[in-house]
């Protein structure tokens, strides 16, 4: 049997009659009359019950799953501007009563009670922009020609900071750590693929507390051989410019419904002003080397009002991979992004290309050489200039929704203090 969808009937392409199938969002019990609010995946609608059926719709519980059939009437009193009137109406999954989601809408106990909490307006529509995000990111790529790249999640070697990585055990083996990133492996795939991308979880153990730290979140990552460093930051503004458009197109009921004001979005154009490291810490008043907070992003950003680079960063803050600034010895091509409200959301730099640059970098970072031989083989064999990026979906889709933690962006998140659900 063939079912309507929720939005074909708010969106008036489905005029008539309908057969529905969902579950009960809200009920409203009357003397002769029984409103239930019906909930899809694709919205919610208000269907009036009466007559024969009456007793029936009166027995199903909230979040009971019910199968039903009726006229579609034009009703501007009722959400959404439409209304079934009920002919038929079948309980598939009686609820127990009460749901355990009542009046504590609390953080912390919706988070508790997660696997129920999915079935919330709030999150569902985050999560379905959020698929719409994903959706944008690959055809971005695809449209440029780049290859979907996987790699290794178990790793041995450090990419990111020791002190944030995650040790399991493997086989007895010692020294082996969940990705933070997949650009090491990444930087070797461009010398057979040149243009590569993945969307694939990262994990960093971060003692952090903040809005937008998770242990497990979700990343976009690109690298590219011969694109320099002002080239990769025009793709990341590309990559923005084109997300936000692909959202307000296809996520305008998710967006509204979530009470996200677009205006700023709507607005939303290039270029992204770029300012230097130490231009920042002058209208901070800070000194060199200070690490520039979470906070001042967000109300360095805000002053702009839209996206912009902070660049040039000093050598020691950053990677031991990032390329060296040939005019200024002290800091490297790296830039982050920052967007308002969140703060940084993509990391990128060009890449040392030179074998001798690298085994100055890993000796001055007190690497250990044999943990990346395979690293810096890469420098012997035809080395080419490149740059990379990686994007915290997590943080981007923070933005888009309005969202105010980035809990609240991922199905079930993982933090420092929490495992379950």
């Amino acid at each position: 049997m063939k079912y309507d969808f929720i939005a074909d009937i708010l969106d008036g392409k489905v005029s008539t009659k309908a057969k529905l199938r969902g579950w009960i969002h809200r009920k409203r019990d009357q003397k002769k009359m029984v409103f239930l609010m019906l909930r899809d995946s694709t919205g919610v609608i208000q269907l009036a019950c009466k007559d024969k059926i009456l007793e029936k719709a009166r027995e199903a519980t909230i979040e009971s799953s019910v199968e039903i059939e009726g006229k579609i009437k034009k009703d501007d009193r009722a959400p959404g501007g439409y209304e079934i009137q009920v002919d038929k109406i079948k309980i598939v999954g009686l609820a127990e009563s009460p749901f355990p989601i009542g009046k504590d809408l609390s953080d912390e106990f919706t988070r508790d009670v997660r696997h129920l909490w999915l079935r919330s307006r709030k999150l569902s529509q985050t999560l379905r922009v959020s698929s719409e995000v994903f959706k944008a990111i690959r055809e971005f790529y695809y449209s440029k020609k780049y290859t979907e790249f996987q790699s290794p999640i178990f790793t041995k070697a450090d990419c990111e900071g020791g002190s944030t990585l995650f040790e399991v055990p493997y086989f007895g083996k010692k020294g082996v750590y969940l990705s933070q990133s997949w650009q090491l492996h990444a930087e070797a795939a461009i010398f057979g693929l040149e243009k590569i991308f993945t969307i694939a979880p990262a994990f960093r153990a971060e003692k952090s507390r903040t809005i937008r730290h998770l242990s497990e979140y979700w990343t976009a990552e690109a690298e590219v051989a011969y694109m320099d460093f002002e080239a990769m930051m025009k793709e990341e503004e590309e990559l923005i410019l084109y997300v936000v458009k692909h959202v307000l197109k296809h996520c305008k009921r998710e967006l509204e419904e979530l009470g996200r004001d677009t205006k700023d979005l709507e607005k939303l154009k290039g270029p992204f002003k770029k300012i230097k490291y130490e231009d920042v810490l002058k209208e901070l008043g800070k000194k060199w080397g200070h690490d520039i907070t979470d906070k001042e992003e967000r109300e360095l950003v805000k002053k702009y009002g839209k996206p912009i680079f902070i660049t040039h960063f000093p050598r020691d803050m950053k990677a031991f991979y990032m390329k060296v600034d040939p005019k200024d010895s002290r800091v490297v091509f790296g830039a982050d992004l920052l967007i308002p409200g969140v703060g940084e959301v993509i990391g990128g730099s060009e890449r040392i290309s030179d074998l001798e640059e690298l085994m100055e970098s890993i000796k001055i970072f007190k690497l250990k050489k044999e943990d990346y031989q395979w690293y810096i083989d890469l420098r012997k064999y035809g080395t080419v200039p490149h740059s990379g990026y990686g994007i915290g979906l997590g943080r981007l889709i923070m933005w888009i929704t309005g969202s105010k933690h980035i809990m609240d962006t991922v199905a079930f998140p993982r933090t420092m203090e929490r495992i379950y659900p």
